[in-house]
């Protein structure tokens, strides 16, 4: 099997699975961080296949490749702008969720570094409130 320098069978197996999984709408957009030599030939077949696509540069050896829905890409795209690990507690929620990542979790993973950047360490996230008496009568909702 002839591959392009740089990548490897087992990446360019995730990439279709990747192009499967936004196919069947499983989740909006999709991300891979690779080698340059990588990155350009998903890029290439990206743009050949006509895949919305955005090229982020992570650090002097990797690349992210952020692919899927057009409206996806061209959200992140506006806020996708430095290392990933200085995104702002929304813009890291926002991308997690477009990436089809757990929305509970997710919730979590906000709630933890929102209150770590207010400065509040000590406090931890609201705990469920507790389910209600089901033998308790409901208040009636008014509606006009």
């Amino acid at each position: 099997m002839d591959q392009p320098a740089g990548l490897t069978c087992a990446t360019l197996q995730v990439f279709q699975h990747h192009l499967y999984e936004l196919s069947k709408g499983l989740r909006p957009l999709a991300m891979m961080s690779l080698t340059a030599d990588a990155a350009a030939t998903i890029i290439a077949r990206l743009t050949a296949s006509g895949v919305a696509h955005h090229v982020h540069e992570a650090c002097h050896e990797r690349i992210n490749v952020v692919f899927g829905r057009p409206a996806a890409v061209n959200a992140v795209q506006r806020f996708m702008v430095g290392p990933l690990c200085h995104l702002s507690a929304e813009h890291d929620f926002m991308l997690g969720i477009l990436l089809g990542y757990d929305r509970e979790q997710q919730c979590e993973r906000y709630l933890t570094r929102a209150v770590a950047t207010a400065g509040a360490c000590s406090s931890k996230p609201a705990k469920a409130a507790k389910p209600a008496d089901p033998a308790a009568q409901p208040e009636p909702v008014l509606m006009h």
